[in-house]
């Protein structure tokens, strides 16, 4: 059976575009990708001594159940140079998965939804761009009232590329 996937995708170390194309290259190897956002320049949440994001929302389908998709971005993490360290801190690739069709699962392992996507305009942002009706399962909120009700800073995701015929075009 196949399962609609969100995942949101970032990076502040290298070639962030690269790292970005490069991972949905990966990522295509056992998720059909059907959807890319465009391109987020976004402020570090948490530890804000780091570099600034590159961000996007893919959607696709596939095959993999919520824990082999949790272990299959992990490992494309790993592949791509991202070492274990402190939550928020630099990285070449990030991968979280938004949501797994309409499930919602709590294990210590995995949460789906996101836990934090509800408060993060670096996620709800490129996420709005490809699935503004797109509704929380738990919440009944679609993603373009979650962006309404996010309180906003100044530069919290800056729109950078367009991705018809932009760099991740599919």
């Amino acid at each position: 059976m196949l399962f609609t996937v969100y995942l949101g995708l970032g990076s502040n170390m290298g070639d962030r575009q690269t790292n970005l194309r490069r991972a949905i290259e990966m990522l295509s190897e056992r998720v059909s990708i059907d959807a890319i956002s465009p391109v987020y320049d976004t402020a570090p949440v948490g530890n804000t001594e780091q570099p600034r994001f590159l961000n996007i929302v893919c959607r696709g389908s596939t095959i993999l159940s919520p824990a082999a998709l949790l272990a299959f971005v992990k490992d494309i993490e790993k592949r791509w140079g991202r070492k274990p360290g402190p939550r928020n801190s630099p990285r070449p690739i990030d991968i979280d998965i938004l949501f797994y069709g309409d499930r919602v699962i709590k294990t210590p392992a995995l949460v789906i939804p996101h836990p934090r996507l509800e408060t993060r305009a670096f996620v709800l942002e490129p996420l709005a761009d490809i699935a503004p009706r797109l509704k929380h399962p738990a919440t009944g909120k679609t993603v373009r009232r979650m962006l309404k009700e996010l309180p906003r800073s100044p530069g919290d995701a800056v729109k950078v590329e367009e991705q018809k015929g932009g760099f991740l075009s599919l």
